[in-house]
């Protein structure tokens, strides 16, 4: 029996049989939620915002068209150069193909690189607020020195 690893799986094989061990479900916000990924899926940065100043942002959820719904990871996206956030979500979604893309909500973000300090906030017309508390502990992830505030105030 020969036994090879590869993370997050055991792969056992064993005369012209694989046997893929129980895997179980990962899931959370900063991270894929998979039984199996696909290496284009694990590529995707999960932020991606503008170094300075005040812009539309919004969450996207990103998967794999050739696995489950369920193997998804959940992005960041905000630029000043785009005046709606469907604009950010046309750019982000051209980029990811052949990934698909779901826009879940936008808002705004101000980011303040000299004080270190990101603010999270508002809502979008055309796709609703999103869970400014998901984009808040993606953005921490990436931004770990920084302190980011979230609020439901202004738009």
């Amino acid at each position: 029996m020969k036994i090879f690893t590869s993370l997050p799986r055991l792969i056992l094989v064993t005369n012209q049989i694989n046997i893929l061990s129980s895997i179980p479900k990962v899931t959370g916000v900063t991270g894929v939620n998979r039984r199996m990924s696909s290496a284009s899926l694990e590529a995707v940065p999960k932020v991606d915002i503008d170094p300075a100043g005040v812009f539309k942002y919004i969450l996207i959820k990103v998967h794999d068209k050739e696995l489950s719904e369920e193997d998804s990871i959940t992005v960041v996206r905000g630029y000043k150069r785009c005046n709606y956030h469907s604009d950010i979500y046309d750019e982000v979604q051209e980029k990811l193909q052949p990934l698909d893309c779901e826009p879940l909500g936008g808002g705004r973000i101000s980011h303040e690189p000299d004080s270190k300090k990101i603010h999270i906030y508002g809502y979008s017309q055309g796709y609703g607020k999103a869970d400014h508390e998901i984009a808040a502990k993606l953005i921490k992830d990436s931004y770990p020195d920084y302190t980011i505030s979230v609020s439901d105030e202004g738009y």
